[in-house]
């Protein structure tokens, strides 16, 4: 129907905008397409462990000051209870103080069970 009130060139440089306002002044209705929704899986329910030490969780955090600078936060958990084990904070967590924070837990509380 377009193609008899606008010529060729008009139509190649219409834009959706243009389509629509002649579609309302035609009276015309317009088709609108909705969007597709991704089919998505249920997720498996958390595993809980069945006593304390068997699961560890470890998290960074990241955070800034009033002044600008930037600190960070290394947390271990213990999946069972929720018992904090351990927080370590500083301007900067490097590899080597992780693995001393975690050894220091370890002798604390001795090497959690996997599985």
């Amino acid at each position: 129907m377009l193609d008899t009130v606008f010529s060729d060139a008009v139509l190649n440089t219409v834009n959706h905008k243009r389509v629509y306002r002649i579609y309302c002044a035609l009276e015309l209705n317009l088709r609108i397409k909705s969007r597709k929704r991704l089919k998505r899986d249920i997720p498996d329910a958390l595993a809980v462990p069945e006593a304390p030490n068997i699961t560890w969780s470890k998290d960074f955090l990241a955070d800034r000051l009033a002044d600008g600078r930037q600190f960070r936060l290394l947390n271990v958990l213990d999946d069972f209870n929720r018992e904090g084990l351990g927080i370590e904070v500083d301007f900067s967590l490097p590899a080597e103080r992780v693995i001393r924070s975690l050894n220091r837990i370890i002798e604390w509380r001795g090497k959690h069970h996997s599985g």
